[in-house]
């Protein structure tokens, strides 16, 4: 069976590799140093198992560990963390471990053993235990690309719109553009703090919006900072954006 290692701590990362190296069948095949490079390691070397902090710089295991769910054959996750202030049991859900910093040999053998491949519901119902005991920011910073270069994750701050297109959504960023497979309704929910609805194919970012402009009778675009593309308002979205920027 295939390890990936994921943790910020390169001490916490050796011992984990010290004590796979120990039990027979297992084998360590890389090393992330932070969310950012799990997702990418992951894609790039196919581990059957991930072992995940939970606490790290740019993206926390939570949302890497969200992310990685979402390809084809994610690896089983099993996290870690410093934290004691709850009860561990309560997050061994179905094939996913929880494991207490410093990690025990003992412990770690039962986990590999136990584990299988997570699907995205199990997943879900663990990172949110786990947000809620930890008080921990789940909510998505990133989104996770398949691009030519691999794997990209486009932090939400820098992008401008979300677009619907057939089956795919175009996510334009800072830097331009990506297609993923995420559903408009999906980004909605997670983002609709930051991002308003401005027509059924499209998203913007409230914070790139440069202003409402009619462009025949009843019609009507917003224009956004950093790109000279026009994006359209349905007609049932252009009242409510009205007061959203009569209110910022």
């Amino acid at each position: 069976m295939k390890v990936l290692i994921c943790d910020d701590e390169p001490l916490a990362r050796e011992r984990l590799k010290r004590f796979i190296e120990r039990i027979e069948g297992y084998e360590v095949v890389g090393e992330a140093e932070n969310g950012i490079e799990a997702p990418v390691l992951t894609e790039k070397l196919e581990p059957d198992i991930l072992i995940i902090d939970i606490q790290m710089p740019s993206i926390n295991g939570l949302e890497a560990a969200k992310h990685i769910s979402q390809f084809k054959q994610p690896p089983a996750i099993i996290f870690c963390t410093a934290y004691e202030n709850y009860a561990v049991e309560a997050f061994q859900v179905n094939a996913i471990a929880y494991l207490l910093k410093p990690v025990k040999q003992e412990q770690l053998i039962k986990a590999l053993q136990n584990t299988k491949r997570v699907n995205k519901a199990q997943l879900s119902l663990l990172t949110q235990d786990i947000a809620q005991h930890e008080g921990l920011e789940c909510s998505r910073t990133h989104v996770c690309a398949k691009t030519y270069k691999g794997i990209e994750l486009i932090p939400v701050k820098d992008i401008r719109y979300f677009k619907a297109d057939q089956k795919y959504v175009v996510v334009k960023h800072s830097k331009g553009q990506v297609l993923v497979d995420n559903s408009l309704k999906e980004f909605e929910q997670e983002l609709g703090q930051s991002f308003v609805r401005i027509h059924r194919n499209a998203l913007v970012s409230i914070n790139f919006i440069e202003g409402l402009e009619m462009v025949a009778a009843g019609h009507y675009q917003v224009r956004i900072k950093g790109i000279e593309e026009r994006l359209q308002v349905s007609r049932r979205h252009v009242s409510g954006l009205r007061k959203l920027l009569q209110s910022l």
